[in-house]
């Protein structure tokens, strides 16, 4: 499911969540520790926030550099060096192809009906109301 900002959902099944306290004004509790916090399937609220986040190893990078160098300057390069490069193109394939199939990894911030905002929660957490 693509999610927008403005989008109704809710929560796709009861949530968990652990961690520190971010207080977001000043307060004697700054940096306090919860134990946990517990939302219930099917709380509503309004998607604010939607951030899609491509990881890209050094690896991709590099076959991208060379992809493109054999691209542009390939056919001007002696026979030699246009093979080598081809070759280090070739051996770096494997993970272009798996950064390909693998699509961007989406987040969003949610901001519920009970007044409370998940950020940066991964967007398979909600369905569409």
């Amino acid at each position: 499911m693509a999610l927008k900002v403005g989008l109704r959902v809710q929560l796709a099944a009861d949530t968990r969540l652990t961690g520190a306290v971010a207080v977001t004004e000043d307060s004697a509790t700054e940096g306090a520790v919860a134990g946990f916090l517990s939302l219930a399937a099917g709380t509503e609220g309004t998607v604010e926030r939607v951030v899609e986040h491509r990881h890209q190893s050094q690896e991709v990078r590099e076959y991208e550099r060379l992809r493109s160098l054999l691209d542009s300057f390939g056919h001007d390069m002696p026979a030699g060096s246009r093979k080598q490069l081809e070759e280090k193109v070739a051996s770096l394939e494997p993970e272009w192809t798996a950064y390909q199939e693998q699509g961007p990894r989406v987040t969003v911030r949610v901001r519920f009906d009970n007044g409370f905002i998940l950020d940066d929660a991964h967007e398979d957490l909600f369905t569409s109301v």
